[in-house]
């Protein structure tokens, strides 16, 4: 009789060698998604809304809370939320919707539920850096298409890229992040009309810009849509959505996490989206302040500053400096986001978020000394 054991592989002895050798090589190359400490600071790196509620609201959620059964499993297809949720994001009648935990959890679904071996996904560069994290996760190949030097999108590039990779998915944030813009309407929909299989146009920005694509997903049936509430002053709730033909979100429906939205994140974006009145004029505020903030950094000769649709500016300083400014402004109590290392198109920029108008006023003072 064989001695099955002389041919099974021999257990590495080290608790380093073991995890070597089981965790994926892919895996082990990157670094985890890294959120620097922000106690203390004035917090406009990470484009959140920098308001409450009033508190005659806060008073109707807490009194809304206190009758949540937390006892109890959330209602996995949130049939009070959805209702209020597609109304407020105008999804057409005729489309469906899939929320997640987040937009994060919506682009992990998509990516499972078309990797393959010899599958690819397609985005631009510099882009949403999920986009690439999420296609290392699933095992998927990722092309990722240079924008051209004023971030604008480079059509030609990415339909030869189409063509050549034949991707499963194409992502496109519009607008972009980290630059802003939003891409020209005509290229966007030669993408969709030459893409071999889904194109996701990621709205996470959609509350600070006229442009969306709504409306736009009865006439094209290999086309969805990505927003989230978390840049209209809901980001602590982690709640996303997508919105499309049946046929497409039927099947993403079937990799969904059961429970995944919690009775306290269906319930609070229940009563802000009731109430969206105080969120649309948080975002006309914010809108308003983002011109004056961009004025500002316009006023300052040393830099170049991107025109943005969305709740943060992009803007470049002069070269080397963008750290010894970033860590100026942290000095002074400032926290905002240092793109410089992250790609190469993006070296000495540096990101804000539009904040208060006292915020904005402290983060131009504060820059002032530092250039």
């Amino acid at each position: 009789m064989t001695d099955k054991t002389s041919s099974l592989v021999p257990r590495p002895s080290s608790l380093r060698d073991r995890v070597a050798h089981w965790i994926r090589p892919a895996i082990r190359a990157i670094d985890a998604y890294h959120v620097p400490e922000a106690e203390g600071l004035v917090k406009l790196d990470a484009m959140e809304n920098p308001y409450g509620w009033p508190p005659e609201m806060v008073e109707e959620w807490l009194l809304r809370l206190r009758s949540v059964p937390l006892n109890r499993y959330p209602d996995p297809a949130a049939r009070h939320l959805l209702p209020v949720l597609r109304q407020a994001m105008g999804v057409p009648a005729d489309a469906e919707v899939l929320l997640g935990n987040g937009s994060d959890e919506l682009i992990q679904i998509l990516m499972l539920a078309v990797a393959g071996e010899g599958r690819c996904v397609l985005t631009v560069e510099p882009g949403f850096v999920m986009y690439r994290m999420i296609a290392t996760f699933t095992g998927l190949g990722y092309v990722g298409v240079p924008l051209r030097e004023d971030f604008s999108l480079d059509a030609e590039a990415v339909l030869a890229a189409i063509d050549a990779h034949q991707p499963v998915l194409i992502f496109l944030a519009c607008p972009n992040n980290p630059t802003g813009n939003v891409f020209d309407r005509e290229a966007v929909q030669a993408i969709i009309e030459r893409a071999p299989g889904l194109v996701i146009l990621d709205e996470a920005y959609h509350a600070f810009t006229d442009h969306t694509w709504m409306p736009e997903l009865p006439a094209h049936d290999n086309l969805l849509v990505m927003r989230t509430v978390s840049k209209m002053g809901l980001a602590g709730l982690r709640l996303g959505m997508l919105a499309g033909v049946p046929e497409w979100i039927a099947e993403l429906d079937k990799l969904r996490l059961p429970y995944n939205i919690n009775v306290l994140t269906q319930e609070t974006a229940r009563l802000a989206l009731e109430r969206h009145e105080v969120l649309d004029a948080q975002t006309r505020q914010i809108r308003a302040d983002r011109h004056i903030l961009y004025n500002g950094l316009k006023a300052f000769a040393e830099l170049t500053v991107y025109p943005s649709e969305a709740n943060f500016i992009l803007f470049r300083v002069p070269s080397g400096r963008a750290d010894a400014i970033f860590d100026g402004l942290k000095a002074q109590g400032i926290l905002i986001k240092n793109l410089s290392h992250a790609h190469p198109a993006l070296q000495d920029c540096l990101r804000v978020t539009v904040g208060t108008e006292e915020e904005n006023e402290r983060f131009l003072t504060a820059l002032r000394k530092v250039l």
